[in-house]
């Protein structure tokens, strides 16, 4: 055996603790045996080496020259993203939100043959609402934390013991903790099915689902599914966008003369994303394995691709540290380091294309009820008039005032009010 064969992994950067014992995240060690439905707590520790590793591979990037222009549009721009890194070379304390995350109750179980792991936090109040809440790209769930305390116990944050929800939140297939698949099939569809399994298991035969980003495909397709005890969902960045539309779209056609104006405002910014900003997604949708290369290798590549996104996506005039601090988008970025999975949950784009469709084309769920919160600097402001021509019993709409893709992370007292709200109607069926 080569001394090389000898060195620690990335994957060996993590450990995971069945209640106080712990077992490496070697691939296997902790994936059940087959048909095992057992739910085992879970915990993280990062090893002390990996951030050696983290510092050392910063300490040596080779940058790039700086871009020859004085905007964002040849994407992150250097003066941006090298203090970001700096300090993650330097300061930065990943022990901080790994000792928050500790704090949760954590589990893993095996569906379909894959580990799932999920947090679940249950609320004091009788009579909580089983909520399923599911992450995004590049998302985690280090995006929900913030929304975690006024969702379970709204008493404790100025709200009302009968808005009260338990939550689970899993983690995607391909992501954070949760297992790598190791053959295709892991479609959006499949994840949903799955993460229902997952609330039956939990003993939760009555629940509702939330979501953005993947997050919404996953509630969306769940409501499509419609499984017994799904009582409706919530999303922001909804599905909408009728065929004949993306016909218009596909082709970076100018937008349809019939469209009402609320309709022409969501197809430019539709169009201005397709044709400006989904090189991010044609890379992982076609190639997730090329790109999952520099994920996986250099974590200053991770670093601007992710920043890309929160630049765009935020409601920050592309200045994301106006939103969130250093720490938390490094919290962020360093789960997807740590854990390396820049190529496994890239993967997850490629499965959703296999499947057909595109993130915002329009699912038709004429029963479950849906509920849709629209954020003014989503990547595309859903129409309301083409959400009730897709859900055919939209129970609550709202469009707000501040907040972005990231609406949990970015505007967590508005998504909380908005779940309270677009769920209150629901309560009587528990």
């Amino acid at each position: 055996m080569s001394a090389l064969s000898l060195l620690p992994t990335r994957r060996d950067m993590v450990v995971a603790g069945a209640a106080v014992g712990a077992a490496s995240l070697l691939p296997g060690a902790l994936r059940a045996a087959v048909g095992d439905q057992s739910i085992r707590p879970f915990n993280i520790h990062v090893q002390t080496w990996a951030f050696a590793d983290l510092r050392a591979r910063i300490k040596a990037t080779r940058w790039p020259d700086r871009e020859t222009v004085d905007d964002r549009s040849q994407g992150v721009q250097l003066a941006k993203l090298q203090p970001l890194v700096e300090y993650w070379g330097t300061r930065y304390n990943w022990r901080k939100v790994e000792t928050k995350l500790n704090k949760l109750p954590q589990f893993i179980t095996s569906v379909d043959g894959l580990d799932i792991q999920f947090a679940h936090i249950r609320s004091p109040h009788e009579g909580a609402m089983p909520l399923l809440m599911t992450h995004g790209w590049p998302g985690s769930i280090i995006e929900l934390l913030k929304v975690i305390g006024p969702l379970t116990n709204p008493t404790a944050h100025g709200g009302r013991a009968d808005d009260a929800f338990h939550l689970v939140l899993p983690t995607m297939p391909g992501y954070g903790f949760s297992g790598k698949p190791t053959t295709t099939g892991w479609s959006p569809a499949h994840m949903a099915s799955a993460f229902h399994e997952l609330m039956i298991r939990l003993e939760y035969p009555q629940y509702v689902s939330q979501g953005g980003d993947w997050g919404a495909i996953i509630s969306e397709l769940l409501a499509v599914q419609a499984p017994k005890g799904l009582l409706g969902i919530h999303i922001n960045m909804p599905g909408t966008v009728p065929p004949n539309v993306l016909r218009h779209l596909r082709n970076f056609d100018p937008a349809p003369v019939e469209l009402s104006d609320s309709e022409k405002a969501a197809y430019d910014r539709l169009l201005h994303f397709y044709r400006d900003g989904f090189g991010y997604a044609a890379m992982m949708n076609q190639s997730p394995q090329t790109i999952g290369y520099a994920l996986s290798d250099s974590p200053v590549a991770m670093a601007a691709y992710f920043y890309d996104k929160f630049a765009e996506w935020t409601d920050s005039d592309g200045r994301p540290e106006t939103v969130f601090t250093y720490d938390e988008m490094l919290d962020a970025i360093s789960f997807y380091w740590f854990t390396n999975t820049g190529t496994s949950s890239s993967r997850s784009y490629w499965e959703g294309a296999q499947a057909g469709g595109g993130p915002f084309d329009a699912f038709h769920i004429p029963k479950v009820p849906v509920a849709v919160t629209v954020y003014p600097a989503e990547i595309y402001r859903a129409p309301r008039s083409w959400a009730e021509k897709s859900f055919g019993n939209l129970i609550h709409w709202n469009e707000v005032d501040r907040g972005g893709h990231f609406a949990a992370w970015e505007e967590p007292q508005i998504f909380c009010a908005e779940l309270r709200e677009a769920f209150r109607p629901l309560r009587r069926s528990i």
